[in-house]
């Protein structure tokens, strides 16, 4: 990016093993990956995962994918860019220049006869709707879209003109998620958090479906930080994991598609599903250790 009297650059590394992971790995548990789980052995239908830029959705697609990957089943992938590469998978780059968008490079799929389809990114009404198509006529989608949570994925398509009865009958779930930084595991030691900051996370726990309340510790609590070492490069955390919510489609939840998608009644169907909210599915990890309570405040900002 030029700058006045300068240029600004920003570099991506990537590490090719990463993608490789499964979902337990990559920090996905309980209910939420019951859901995934379920949810991705369908023969159709869409498989979405939100969450803003940097937030680990195309590894989470990745891991999605290499679960699908068989021998005789023809998954077609169009990314911006290709990030990973996958054995036995076609790969596909977007080309704007070329006249390679998502929504040209969808139709071309389409006619290769596919299996899996994994769209890098829904951005817009055309590649929405062929998407959406796309899940219609018995093929499995797999694809992103920028919300800040499962909640808002819905009126977000609605936003794109995607019909609502045709949402009912094409989404099978949706994820979000955050990354945090996990805590060192070299140089961890328990630290003390003030009384008001415990009682704080206690309320936000006490709103847990009661599966999700048993598996918490019991109290007292105790909360964990990395001092700082070599191996972490002196900052107390080494490598990431995900903090993510995941949203069902119902027949409770198709109901309220049809009657408009209010997010108020995504989010009670969503209670009503028993799962546990991306801060909640933070505070849990914080409460086993895996990561800190700074971590998960500022990934989900509350």
């Amino acid at each position: 990016m030029p700058l006045l009297g300068s240029e600004k650059v920003v570099l991506r590394i990537l590490d090719s093993t990463s993608a490789t992971k499964t979902f337990e790995e990559l920090g996905f548990w309980g209910k939420t990956l019951e859901v995934l789980n379920v949810n991705l052995s369908k023969n159709h239908g869409m498989f979405l995962v939100t969450g803003p830029t940097g937030s680990g959705k195309s590894t989470t697609l990745y891991t999605a994918l290499q679960r699908l990957n068989e021998e005789g089943v023809n998954i077609i992938t169009l990314e911006d860019p290709v990030e990973y590469y996958l054995e036995g998978v076609n790969q596909s780059q977007v080309n704007p220049e070329a006249g390679l968008t998502f929504a040209t490079g969808l139709r071309s799929i389409l006619r290769q006869d596919p299996d899996i389809i994994m769209v890098g990114e829904i951005r817009d009404t055309e590649t929405a709707d062929l998407a959406i198509h796309a899940s219609l006529t018995g093929h499995i989608v797999l694809s992103t879209l920028h919300t800040n949570d499962a909640f808002g994925a819905i009126p977000r398509f609605i936003d794109m003109h995607v019909e609502p009865f045709l949402l009912t009958s094409t989404i099978n779930v949706i994820v979000a998620q955050r990354l945090v930084r996990r805590i060192c595991k070299y140089c961890v030691h328990d630290v003390p958090e003030p009384s008001e900051v415990v009682q704080r996370v206690r309320e936000s726990l006490a709103l847990m479906p009661p599966a999700a309340r048993a598996e918490l510790p019991a109290e007292p609590w105790v909360f964990k930080r990395g001092e700082g070492c070599a191996r972490c490069n002196y900052t107390g955390y080494r490598g990431r994991m995900v903090i993510a919510e995941a949203l069902a489609n119902t027949p409770e939840l198709q109901q309220v598609i049809i009657a408009g998608a209010n997010p108020a009644d995504v989010k009670r169907e969503f209670e009503r599903q028993g799962m546990t909210a991306m801060a909640q599915d933070g505070l849990l990890k914080v409460l086993k250790g895996l990561t800190t309570l700074e971590e998960v405040l500022s990934a989900t900002n509350s």
